[in-house]
């Protein structure tokens, strides 16, 4: 039922809801008076294009899938033996996931606030 109801709540407000493509409408740095450490990249475009991975895989746990790919290479026909490789990339995979996650609600949150100041004003 809460489901429901969230979803119900998001459709009839768009304004704080943001889009899948839309960027970041706020300061990053907003609320990190240390400020944040910067993702970066641990491989090049050269490399995630010698390596042949797909557009969809070419994000920051590329190194890792990488390593995946060249263990099951190397260990075939016993890809069992690259489980190790596998966890890490996997895990990487879920971290950035929470990571697009906290993002996405972080700037929910921020228009909300937004909105609400507005309202106030009026």
């Amino acid at each position: 039922m809460g489901n429901h109801l969230n979803g119900f709540k998001l459709y009839f407000h768009p304004e704080v809801t943001p889009g899948p493509k839309e960027e970041p409408t706020f300061d990053p740095l907003l609320g990190f008076p240390e400020g944040r450490k910067p993702r970066e990249m641990k491989v090049t475009e050269a490399e995630m294009r010698s390596a042949k991975l797909p557009l969809r895989d070419r994000d920051f746990c590329a190194h890792l899938l990488i390593a995946f790919k060249d263990c099951r290479q190397r260990e075939m026909p016993f890809v069992v033996k690259c489980s190790h490789e596998k966890h890490e990339y996997l895990n990487c995979k879920y971290e950035d996931y929470v990571i697009r996650a906290k993002e996405y609600e972080r700037e929910r949150r921020l228009r909300v606030k937004r909105e609400e100041l507005k309202m106030r004003q009026c």
